[in-house]
């Protein structure tokens, strides 16, 4: 038989019996293993192409509608359920280069399936494979606990996302202290605060799908799986809180950054105001003495020129002083 890892686009395919791994499977012999009483398959897809999500249609029963969905992504967060199998969605984020890249998860569950489709960025499930499978009185639930355990596992990749966004948001508030504001601090802000958005755009309906994982779906999720979903619930809304709260501490940075902004614009306006005013004096004077009047004895004064002139610095200096007490120069 065909190991599934011949096909990259099949991460791996097991069966299970009573929650123990029996074996590798491919798409060719699913039927096999899901005919067999007490054995569920686990199958993880990364990126099918429209051939082979075809084949699994045809092995599994799944409803046309849904595999065109898992096929083309690009779904918004949420559960449907097609029969006597549901189809979700979430969403995952991973933070690469400091950014987060998106992606999606689909899920088939039926009685004794779970297909996993992962599309753009995600971590592997390999990891939760392993768990469950060091657990086998638990996966021995089904595909309920699998769904759990791959959904838990989505949930829990995004506290590390949003730890990455609070230290650029660390960095962005410090350099609105240390440094004077820029352009560049103010475009760091705002991508950050549209990022948190999305983030809690796609974290917040899984709340709705938890509950209603919770409370249907006898036949696909067993009673005592249930619970399970109701701690992912809660998961979310402490991440939810959390975003909360960088959503307000970043409001607050932005109009601390513009009120930043408007003081040092406001200390330029009043240097130059200064600047002005001293240059006033000299102005007003050269003014005058730029007068064609016919009669000015002071011009024939051998001292008018250097009287003129002194009283111009002083009144400069004057002014000067004064202001630079004032704190305007």
């Amino acid at each position: 038989m065909p190991s599934p890892s011949d096909n990259p686009m099949i991460i791996q395919g097991a069966t299970y019996r009573n929650g123990l791994h029996i074996g590798e499977v491919d798409v060719e012999h699913i039927n096999e293993a899901i005919n067999q009483p007490d054995h569920f398959v686990w199958l993880g897809l990364h990126e099918p192409d429209s051939e082979l999500l075809a084949k699994v249609k045809n092995v599994f029963g799944l409803h046309e509608l849904a595999v065109e969905d898992a096929h083309r992504a690009h779904q918004r967060p949420k559960i449907e359920e097609y029969g006597d199998s549901l189809f979700l969605v979430l969403h995952t984020a991973v933070l690469q280069n400091d950014r987060i890249e998106f992606g999606e998860t689909h899920f088939f569950v039926g009685n004794r399936f779970l297909i996993t489709v992962r599309h753009g960025a995600s971590l592997s499930h390999s990891k939760v494979r392993a768990r469950c499978e060091a657990l086998p009185h638990q996966l021995a639930k089904g595909p309920g606990f699998a769904l759990y355990a791959v959904m838990d596992h989505i949930v829990d990749n995004y506290m590390p996302v949003l730890d990455g966004l609070q230290a650029r948001f660390d960095a962005l508030e410090s350099a609105i202290f240390t440094n004077h504001p820029s352009r560049k601090t103010l475009e760091g802000l705002y991508q950050l605060k549209r990022e948190l958005i999305q983030m809690q755009g796609i974290i917040m309906p899984v709340i709705d799908i938890c509950n209603v994982l919770m409370h249907s779906h006898d036949i696909n999720i067993p009673k005592d799986v249930r619970i399970y979903f109701r701690d992912i619930a809660d998961h979310i809304s402490r991440i939810d809180r959390a975003i909360e709260g960088m959503l307000e501490m970043l409001i607050a940075a932005m109009q601390v950054h513009l009120t930043f902004e408007t003081v040092r614009q406001n200390e330029v306006v009043k240097r130059l105001a200064g600047w002005g005013a001293i240059l006033t004096v000299p102005t007003m004077i050269f003014s005058w003495y730029g007068m064609n009047f016919r009669n000015m004895p002071e011009l024939d004064w051998e001292y008018s020129y250097p009287l003129v002139v002194g009283g111009v610095l002083l009144c400069s200096f004057i002014l000067y002083w004064r202001l630079k007490r004032a704190g305007w120069l």
